[in-house]
């Protein structure tokens, strides 16, 4: 089943997570090469594509897991996670309708 993997970023975590970001997309190119990966990127802080100082809000990861608990257990281990650049974090159910 896909699940949405969505985190919110901390204030002020914009160089922890542009100093953990390689293993953070090092996971997600994992997803990738299994062919679990539907889509993955963050969210800007402000109405850019290149926010600059201002970083980032978030991201939004959308995946294939055989159970919620996979997804979340998945999530638990991301380096955003782990070095507290993501201040929450929700796992849910995603069903893809379009396109």
């Amino acid at each position: 089943m896909l699940y949405a993997l969505i985190g919110e970023d901390a204030p002020g975590t914009l160089d922890t997570r542009m100093a953990v970001r390689p293993g953070h997309v090092a996971r997600l190119q994992a997803l990738q090469a299994d062919g679990r990966l539907i889509l993955a990127g963050p969210c800007p802080a402000v109405d850019s594509p290149d926010p600059g100082p201002a970083g980032f809000s978030g991201s939004l990861i959308v995946a294939e897991f055989p159970t919620l608990a996979d997804a979340e257990a998945w999530m638990a281990e991301d380096p955003y996670v782990l070095e507290g650049v993501f201040a929450r974090t929700v796992v849910k159910p995603f069903k893809k309708v379009l396109p």
